[in-house]
């Protein structure tokens, strides 16, 4: 949805990508969030966050060392300091936003997956789950970035509407509640879904999935120039940029001749070495 070429060169070609920042810092604070809740409620508190720090950020860079490259050069700690130093609010700023002493979450990090009737596969990691004693659900999303303004509010919603839709065909239950909690401003989103939008999201997806599959097949992928784009670590193989993209690793299908006699491929007839599922972020 946000750029087809840089789909392509992240499912298809798999190029590599430098790590960020911003992004491996939400992975911390995502690990950290997720750890404090081992503890009793009474213990939940800032300090034992704060200190959860050091020690999952060893842990992440012990699985993946390429890590290290984002520290290189800083001899004397001062930028890794600052880094740590900015998870260090990131985590305070939760305890403003939520009160963890009075959650216990039914689920976190919670890998989930499910088929649609298409065939379409769809999976994601959800954040946390909470269940109601009434049994309503609530999907929770951690943000570290800021919350975006009101008319880009609907990209992190679909997001939140894509987990909702796979718990409902897997459990049959329409989430009673998705929260966006962003950390980075402060701001906690709420959105209450019915059936409506779910089936609406499922369409969009179907939809979605028959251009991922047209695109496949005929390595017509065309790059959506955004602000985004300054961020791209592929400028130099995107036509944007004045580069080439490498040679496409898949055979190509004129448009038009597709097996559907409509020149896309349905989802369950996707090749070896084809895209199979879309997965939530």
């Amino acid at each position: 949805m946000q750029c087809p070429l840089l789909y392509r060169f992240r499912v298809i070609d798999k190029l590599p990508e430098k790590p960020s920042e911003a992004a491996t810092r939400g992975t911390l604070v995502h690990a950290v969030l997720e750890r404090l809740f081992d503890a009793p409620a009474a213990d939940r508190t800032a300090p034992r966050a704060r200190a959860l720090i050091p020690g999952q950020w060893d842990r992440l860079l012990e699985s993946k060392p390429e890590l290290t490259e984002l520290f290189a050069g800083d001899t004397e700690g001062e930028r890794l300091s600052r880094w740590l130093g900015e998870a260090e609010r990131l985590v305070e700023r939760w305890f403003s936003l939520e009160d963890p002493t009075r959650l216990e979450p039914a689920e976190r990090e919670l890998f989930v997956e499910t088929e649609l009737e298409s065939g379409l596969r769809l999976r994601g990691v959800i954040d946390r789950i909470d269940v109601a004693p009434t049994g309503d659900v609530r999907i929770v999303d951690y943000k570290t970035g800021k919350a975006p303004r009101p008319e880009y509010a609907e990209g992190p919603l679909f997001q939140m509407k894509f987990y909702a839709l796979v718990i409902w065909r897997l459990k049959g239950i329409v989430p009673r509640r998705l929260q966006l909690v962003y950390l980075g401003s402060g701001d906690v989103l709420t959105y209450d879904p019915v059936v409506a939008d779910l089936e609406r999201v499922e369409r969009k997806l179907l939809a979605l999935w028959e251009a991922i599959a047209l695109a496949t097949e005929t390595g017509d992928w065309r790059p959506r120039p955004t602000k985004l784009c300054g961020w791209c670590d592929h400028q130099a193989v995107c036509p944007e940029f004045g580069g080439t993209p490498p040679v496409y690793p898949l055979s190509v299908r004129p448009a038009g001749s597709g097996e559907d006699g409509q020149g896309t491929m349905r989802p369950d007839r996707a090749e070896a070495g084809r895209p199979v599922a879309l997965e939530g972020l």
